[in-house]
């Protein structure tokens, strides 16, 4: 196994992270942004932490109460999904369990006006950015390409293709900044994404062009069946000050930290200081996708170790000892949680088929030559099936 550093290789048990709180990058900033401990209690921020603690330093409860709202009814669509592919219903599902945190801090840090560019994991977001979820499993049950309209959240369709989004959104990013409005743009990957060529060209381009762009990298552990510390020798975050922008490390698992830091690399873009690279340290607690096995290549230790740290049942912790959720909340959730659940299944078992030539629209915007002679072709080749059974 690659030697990491003692930075890169982050605590398995509440003490260490504990003390990796309170550690120290080279440059003087937090190893590990950190504003609510696994145990649900606020973290006093210090002078370190203070510029990150500013930005939720008026979070009410209400606001509170939403974030575990939203990360509830996320998890109970995403184990929905999991299991309507168990059921034949799906073609293939990448669950986010664990990682809700991650996802719905940085998406509630987000503006209408700014841009979301998602890989294929980021259901989370997606219900940030007011997309329905029964929308988002069109493309895994083979019915569309997609399901919704990009510009009417700013959230794009979700990219298959490993690292490719980040080109999307820093050339996105490169246009907004010429047109002069002070939106910004967010690119989500995982750390298997970050050894990618895409990745890197992205940076390049946006540190060179000052592009108005956060790249949000999910850390959660694993590329597929390949750890972290087998694609890099350094923290993901510290790869930033090659390309000469800030890199900061969140705990991925503490939602109010994740809403902190999104924030604020969002309010440096919109000044016009460019791209900041955030590296959500979180987990995969599930499978990479429904095809895949993670029994065969991580042991259960690591994942009861994570499972300390979930993500709801700490904002759960701090809303109940804070006195800002009562029984009548989780309660009214959970039948809230559930009539989701049975919303989904409703939605996608009812999902009509495809129109076969449906393919060979908006191919080009003013039709082509050559798509005319496929879709002739393709159109003769059903048909031939209909001969067939009439005879």
């Amino acid at each position: 196994m690659t030697v990491e550093s003692t930075a890169a290789r982050e605590p398995r048990t509440r003490a260490t992270a504990k003390r990796a709180t309170a550690r120290r990058a080279p440059g003087g900033e937090p190893d590990l942004i950190q504003l609510l401990t696994p145990e649900g209690k606020r973290v006093k921020p210090g002078k370190a932490l203070a510029e990150y603690a500013a930005y939720v330093e008026d979070v009410t409860p209400e606001e509170l109460r939403g974030l575990y709202r939203d990360m509830v009814l996320t998890r109970r669509f995403d184990a929905e999904a999991t299991a309507l592919q168990r059921q034949g219903e799906l073609g293939l599902w990448a669950s986010l369990l664990g990682q809700e945190a991650a996802q719905i801090g940085s998406g509630r840090a987000t503006r209408s006006d700014d841009y979301v560019f998602p890989t294929y994991r980021e259901h989370g977001v997606a219900w940030t950015r007011g997309v329905d979820p029964t929308l988002l499993l069109g493309m895994f049950r083979g019915v569309n390409n997609g399901g919704w309209d990009p510009n009417s959240n700013n959230f794009h369709l979700y990219t298959i293709v490993i690292g490719s989004q980040t080109l999307h959104a820093t050339g996105y990013a490169m246009g907004v900044a010429k047109d002069g409005a002070d939106s910004a743009v967010v690119a989500y990957f995982g750390d298997g994404a970050s050894s990618q060529g895409d990745v890197a060209e992205s940076f390049t381009f946006a540190a060179v062009y000052n592009a108005p762009v956060v790249f949000f990298c999910q850390n959660n552990q694993w590329a597929i069946s390949e750890p972290t510390e087998r694609q890099t020798r350094v923290p993901l975050y510290q790869r930033a000050q090659g390309y000469g922008f800030p890199g900061v490390r969140v705990d991925g698992n503490d939602v109010l930290a994740c809403l902190a830091v999104t924030r604020w690399a969002l309010d440096r873009a919109r000044r016009g200081e460019g791209p900041t690279l955030v590296e959500a340290f979180t987990y995969r607690m599930g499978a990479h996708t429904t095809s895949d096995d993670p029994t065969r290549y991580r042991h259960d230790e690591e994942r009861v170790a994570w499972e300390a740290k979930d993500p709801i049942a700490r904002l759960r912790a701090h809303l109940e000892a804070r006195g800002y959720a009562d029984e009548s909340f989780f309660a009214e959730l959970d039948a809230e949680s559930e009539a989701l659940g049975k919303r989904v299944r409703e939605a996608v078992r009812s999902m009509p088929d495809p129109d076969p030539l449906a393919t060979f629209e908006h191919v080009y915007a003013d039709g082509h030559a050559l798509v005319d002679e496929e879709r002739a072709q393709f159109t003769a080749y059903q048909a031939s099936f209909a001969d067939e059974e009439d005879k």
